[in-house]
């Protein structure tokens, strides 16, 4: 088992998690902090579930904890350290909250992770130091920028590919009326979002699905909407065929695709409204 991969617990386990005081880490780890004692100290969660090697800059989003419950907010930088003494010196961490719960906020960095192997974050707020430790792999598992999206079916109302609920929203959203493999590379720009509100072990799913409903119609008939579900039904650990397509472990993402079929932008862990409205700008600039 990959314990870098961000767990997947059901909202019952995640809840008693946080209420408890411990933190479900993105990459399978806690931050690590030497002070105060563990009922005041803040804690850091990894968003981002994929990261790469490469010699151009990656998004790297994360969250705070504080006293079991999340607190973003704070002034915080990020340093990284990689293989062979790699160091990226600490900078700002912008912090995105448009659209997200109270304190929900994620703060995000764009370093350029360039060796592959073990890298620590050095995450800087409150006053302590936080040490995330995560693997960049040799490449990517899902579509980069770029690169031809997959352009496999995706699950509709009419033909659900043995996928049921079809949307664990509830009511289930309207993103599900066209299949990817009739509107990805034909002509018309395509955003995608992978979420399962109901089942997300970040529950950022649902706020996701929400804000991108929400910006929508700001965009009615230059960009075709979608939507999927990652589990094929509410109990299996199977994710859905579009899924297993695109190569995701984790979740949520959000893929925008030009009218050739390229992936042009892409986002994933958790993000806010705003960053979802730039994906989109620049879809249809």
């Amino acid at each position: 088992m990959n314990t870098d991969r961000p767990i997947r617990l059901s909202r019952r386990q995640v809840l008693g998690l946080l209420g408890g005081g411990a933190l479900l880490a993105a990459c399978g780890k806690t931050s690590s902090s030497s002070t105060p004692g563990p009922n005041e100290r803040t804690l850091a969660l990894r968003l981002t579930g994929e990261l790469y090697q490469s010699t151009d800059p990656q998004r790297f989003a994360f969250a705070l904890w504080s006293k079991g419950a999340p607190a973003s907010g704070p002034a915080t930088e990020i340093g990284f350290k990689g293989p062979a003494n790699r160091i990226i010196a600490p900078q700002s961490a912008t912090l995105f909250a448009e659209g997200l719960p109270p304190q929900r906020g994620i703060y995000v960095t764009n370093p350029v992770l360039d060796a592959v192997g073990t890298w620590t974050a050095f995450v800087r707020a409150n006053n302590q130091t936080l040490e995330l430790p995560f693997t960049v792999a040799a490449d990517a598992s899902t579509p980069k920028t770029g690169a031809a999206a997959p352009t496999a079916a995706s699950p509709t109302f009419v033909q659900p590919l043995g996928v049921d609920p079809i949307c664990t929203q509830d009511p289930p959203c309207p993103l599900h009326t066209v299949s990817l493999t009739d509107v990805v590379g034909r002509g018309k720009p395509v955003a995608v979002l992978f979420a399962t509100p109901a089942r997300c072990s970040s529950q950022y799913c649902g706020p996701v699905l929400d804000e991108l409903l929400s910006l929508r119609p700001d965009y009615e008939g230059k960009v075709d909407f979608v939507h999927v579900e990652i589990y094929e039904n509410s109990q299996s650990a199977r994710t859905a065929p579009t899924v297993q397509a695109w190569g995701l472990k984790t979740e949520p993402w959000l893929f925008t695709v030009d009218g050739a079929g390229n992936v042009v932008g892409r986002l994933d862990g958790a993000f806010d409204r705003s960053e979802m409205r730039q994906l989109l700008d620049q879809l249809t600039a």
